[in-house]
């Protein structure tokens, strides 16, 4: 791709990506995206990577050859993440907010393991692969490439994760600032490991699966409003 091309594409592509993104989010909002915004979001990641001559490969979604170590570092990556949210970051937002993530959409899964087996299902295609792809390939990539400065990376780690917060939004306040710290320590993460997704996939598929198990067994606080520990 030529620099007259990329320039191009600054001056069209980019507004049409955000409005479509914008859009999604307003449908989201209004009730009407069913179950996820994430394949939506998805599609329109797919359609600028084509657009632009680009593949999913180009943006870190492949085996490299050391993709063993990644899916360790990921899994211990993952860990790590969920130990900090849950005994850092919760009560630490619940003496700034006065109140803990809000998880009851997910109430339902307590005690219910037919239920909790099909949230893990779409907790590994809909978060670890759908969101990684999405959040910390395509959108991560991109608002990188358009920034364009040596701060490019780390501008774009802050301004994608305020957005990846608000995604979550649904979950109050305090689960919108924890899903923004979280897209932080997944896009560095994904920086650190070659711009390759694995390990940010692992490690996302990780931490909500500890989450879900918490749910199921009633001791999160998300759900139950009660620090269990």
């Amino acid at each position: 791709m030529n620099n007259a091309m990329a320039t191009s594409q600054r001056l069209w592509l980019l507004p049409l990506e955000l409005a479509a993104f914008a859009l999604v989010f307003v449908g989201d909002g209004a009730g009407w995206i069913p179950l996820s915004k994430t394949p939506f979001l998805f599609l329109i990641g797919w359609v600028s990577l084509r657009l632009r001559g680009l593949r999913w490969k180009d943006l870190g979604f492949w085996l490299a050859s050391n993709w063993r170590s990644h899916v360790l570092i990921g899994i211990a990556a993952g860990v790590a993440f969920w130990l900090l949210e849950y005994f850092v970051e919760n009560p630490l937002l619940y003496a700034i907010a006065g109140r803990y993530p809000d998880l009851s959409d997910f109430k339902d899964v307590v005690g219910n393991l037919q239920l909790l087996a099909i949230l893990l299902v779409a907790n590994i295609v809909l978060a670890g692969f759908g969101e990684e792809m999405v959040w910390r390939g395509y959108a991560l990539s991109r608002v990188a490439e358009v920034i364009g400065t040596r701060w490019s990376w780390a501008l774009s780690i802050v301004l994608v994760n305020a957005a990846f917060g608000l995604a979550h939004s649904y979950q109050g306040e305090s689960g919108a600032i924890q899903a923004a710290v979280q897209g932080v320590l997944l896009g560095i993460l994904y920086l650190r490991t070659g711009r390759n997704l694995v390990a940010p996939i692992c490690a996302h598929i990780i931490a909500n699966t500890c989450d879900f198990i918490m749910i199921y067994a009633g001791l999160h606080v998300g759900v139950t409003g009660v620090f269990p520990f």
